[in-house]
């Protein structure tokens, strides 16, 4: 199942790496801190549903540039966000100002300027996002009245009809005449991106696990299990955290079964310190009976782990993770944004991420595989 891919991914992302301040959960009873982490997850839970709403307590009149401030290196949005309901809900509200082809690459996508100058992608049925990702949120356009009369002609010479529904085709690596798509009648579901700010400009990089998308010929983390230690020898994973985000993003996207994260991108001039952006993940939630377990492959062959990270995952085991995933969607304007065999599939992966971490902590032991790694943030 391809459709509605972005929105899930940003309310997985919230669910899973929001929680920033826990600890080891061996004996979570034995220590006040783990007891406050606890109350800490459980108040997390109650605030995940995040109303889209008008409202917008804050100095900053525009929700846009209260966006804006709230990126740093190593996350696009803060943990307390009481201005997220007010920002997503003008995401999936204001005014097409203009529209335009989106930018390079495989997937159709249009850009979008909504009113007050903000830039967006949407994209046509699909759906993701994190606080290492953009915000997120679904969104109903009228093709015939909200974009073709402030299209460029670049974007409107690719509009057509079929049969009575509107459609167009961008421009794309795989955009086709021939393939379109097409509104129901005028009316065409899908996602909107928060455009990044451009004062953070991006970097794109070669994944160390990326696959070679060429018949016969394997990468060479496909037969040479040592993979993890000659990666561990170039920057920049020979130190700082971009390592650590590699094995969070390989679980993450084996959560999602998303095997195509050839590239990645980071922000500029970074020398490895700022986080792995993921911005692409559109080959997501197809068949939720098919498990690509080498997805993990950063995982179990470095058999390193944020210490974090072990934390959360193991807080939404047995079925915290779907729950959480349930409210989280459950205000977006295209609910619901995942079928329940999906929702399924999603738990049963998470009981396999952490039967491969056990793999590895019985083997090397706790004190090697879980790795203690907070990096302060600020916002000032």
């Amino acid at each position: 199942m391809k459709l509605k891919q972005r929105v899930v991914l940003l309310a997985i992302l919230l669910v899973i790496f929001i929680f920033t301040k826990v600890f080891l959960i061996d004996n979570l009873d034995s220590s006040a801190a783990n007891r406050e982490d606890q109350r800490a997850f459980h108040r997390m839970m109650a605030g995940l549903r995040v109303e889209l709403v008008p409202k917008l307590d804050h100095t900053l009149q525009s929700p846009w540039e209260i966006a804006t401030q709230w990126v740093v290196p190593r996350e696009v949005y803060p943990e307390e966000t009481p201005e997220l309901g007010a920002i997503m809900h003008a995401m999936a509200t204001k005014k097409v100002i203009k529209a335009d082809v989106g930018y390079k690459g495989t997937q159709l996508k249009a850009l979008l300027i909504l009113e007050g100058g903000q830039k967006v992608v949407f994209k046509p049925k699909r759906i993701l996002g994190f606080r290492r990702a953009p915000l997120v949120v679904g969104r109903f356009v009228n093709l015939r009245t909200e974009i073709k009369p402030v299209a460029t002609e670049q974007l409107l010479s690719t509009f057509l009809t079929v049969g009575n529904n509107t459609c167009f085709y961008g421009k794309c690596y795989y955009c086709r005449e021939t393939e379109p798509a097409c509104a129901d009648g005028d009316t065409m579901e899908g996602s909107v991106t928060l455009w990044l700010p451009d004062v953070w400009p991006l970097q794109k990089h070669r994944h160390p696990w990326g696959r070679t998308y060429r018949e016969g010929k394997l990468a060479r983390w496909e037969y040479d299990e040592s993979y993890c230690d000659a990666v561990k020898k170039t920057s920049p994973y020979d130190s700082g955290p971009r390592l650590l985000d590699i094995i969070d993003t390989a679980v993450f996207d084996y959560l999602i079964g998303n095997a195509d994260r050839h590239h990645y991108e980071s922000f500029q001039d970074d020398e490895g310190a700022s986080m792995l952006i993921l911005l692409d993940n559109a080959k997501s939630f197809g068949n939720p009976s098919l498990d690509e377990r080498s997805i993990l492959a950063p995982l179990y062959q470095c058999c390193i782990i944020r210490v974090s990270t072990w934390n959360r995952l193991n807080y939404l085991k047995n079925g915290v993770l779907k729950s959480a995933l349930k409210s989280a969607m459950a205000h977006d304007p295209i609910s619901p944004v995942l079928s329940a065999p999906h929702l399924d599939a999603v738990d049963q992966r998470l009981l396999s991420v952490l039967a491969t971490v056990k793999q590895c902590t019985d083997q090397f032991g706790m004190d090697t595989v879980l790795v203690e790694d907070r990096m302060p943030l600020s916002h000032l």
